[in-house]
Parts: C-alpha cells; sequence; structure tokens
C-alpha cells in the first residue's frame, strides 16, 4: 500500500527568481537517502490527486524535509501552485523512491534544475568531509538562473564549472555541455558521472560520456 503523509509548511523563501526552498514538518519515521525523491500533491482541493515528483534536498538527520522546486509559471499548474504556498499550507507525500544513487567520487553533471537531486548529495560529502575529489558542471542559461551558486561554491571552490548559454558574462564558460566541452573539461574518464537535466541533454551526454571512454555502468542519470 502506497504511503501518504499531510505535512505542514513551516518556510517557503527564494532561492532564485523562479526556484523556491520549501520546508516541511518530517513525518516520524520518514527516511530517505541523498538523491532519493518522493511524489507530491497540494492538500487543497482540484490539486490533491497532482502528483509531482520532487528531489529532498535536506539531509536525513535534518529535524524536518526541505525540497528546493523550480516555478513554472506559465504552466498554470502544480510548481506554479507550489511557488504560491505560504505557511502553514499543507503538502501529501508519498513513497520515497530512487533518483540518483550515489556511487563514488566522480563528476556531477547538471542542466537547470536538473542539478536538484545533488544538493543532497553534495550536502551529504560535506558534513562527511568527503568532497575531495567531486566535480560539478553547472549549465544554465544566465548567470541569474545559478541555483545555489553561494553554497555550491563555498563547498567546491574551482571544482563548481559553470557555463552560461545565454548571457556573455566574465567569469564563466559560454558553451553547451558537448562532447569536445566535455574532452577540455574532464581529463579522468575512468571515474564516476552523474548526469541529470532535460532528457535530450542526458542522453547526449550519456553517449559522449561513452565515447569518451567513460564506463557505462560508472554513468548514473535519473531513470
Amino acid at each position: 500500500m502506497e504511503e501518504s503523509h499531510i505535512v505542514k509548511v513551516l518556510a517557503t523563501e527564494a532561492v532564485t527568481h523562479d526556484v523556491r526552498r520549501i520546508v516541511v514538518k518530517k513525518p516520524a519515521g520518514y527516511n530517505f537517502i541523498p538523491g532519493q525523491a518522493t511524489e507530491v500533491a497540494i492538500n487543497k482541493e482540484k490539486w490533491k490527486n497532482e502528483k509531482r515528483p520532487f528531489t529532498f534536498t535536506s539531509l536525513n538527520h535534518d529535524e524536518n524535509l526541505e525540497f528546493t522546486i523550480k516555478v513554472y509559471k506559465d504552466h498554470q499548474g502544480v510548481t506554479e501552485q507550489i511557488g504560491l504556498l505560504t505557511e502553514g499550507d499543507e503538502l501529501i507525500l508519498h513513497d520515497v523512491w530512487g533518483s540518483i544513487n550515489y556511487d563514488g567520487p566522480g563528476y556531477f553533471i547538471a542542466g537547470g534544475a536538473g542539478v536538484t537531486p545533488f544538493i543532497s548529495i553534495l550536502r551529504m560529502l560535506e558534513h562527511d568531509d568527503k568532497l575531495d575529489n567531486h566535480y560539478l558542471i553547472f549549465s544554465n542559461k544566465t548567470e541569474e538562473d545559478i541555483i545555489l551558486k553561494g553554497e555550491f561554491t563555498r563547498m567546491l571552490g574551482d571544482r563548481f564549472i559553470n557555463t552560461l548559454t545565454n548571457e556573455k558574462k566574465s567569469g564563466y564558460d559560454h558553451r553547451m555541455i558537448d562532447k569536445a566541452y566535455l574532452e577540455e573539461t574532464i581529463h579522468d574518464f575512468d571515474q564516476h558521472f552523474y548526469v541529470c537535466g532535460p532528457k535530450q541533454m542526458v542522453k547526449d551526454i550519456r553517449a559522449q560520456l561513452s565515447e569518451l571512454g567513460a564506463d557505462s555502468s560508472a554513468v548514473v542519470f535519473e531513470k
């Protein structure tokens, strides 16, 4: 039988111009592994059965649960409604399921909101003092789209590699993540790779990593 928990929204805040941090009360005995997700619905008429998958961005030992969610206002859907949530509103959480499983040091490669499964993994590694030999390549359209830029910079320093595809700004690469860019940026393909973003981007990068010598079994992606 599917789990179902009604939880109170404790806090919401802007992370970027179109991404919000939602903190909710954690149900007793509710556990997850960094990189995992759950189906979320809003506990309001019309929205209760509209479930969407979101990754936990808190850590399992944290007192509350946190989600970092991109709001698509033009879709007039669930994420738009999530963007309007305030303290005291309620969400419905369901079963925890596997999303991105952490297997060892290597490169995290993300496009836009695809970075969210990596947030709790990187926070876990920082908590365990194991961030060495981990890199994040992050593609966004503009600088203002970069989720948690300050936190990732603090965590990873120059191992946090940003590329902007729609804005020319100093201090950033301005390239699509393609085979040539991967070859120039990564010097050892005998390690783990974690890829998350738009479906076509993930498909292309998986193929390109394989062509560059990465073991397909070492490339982890959202299925």
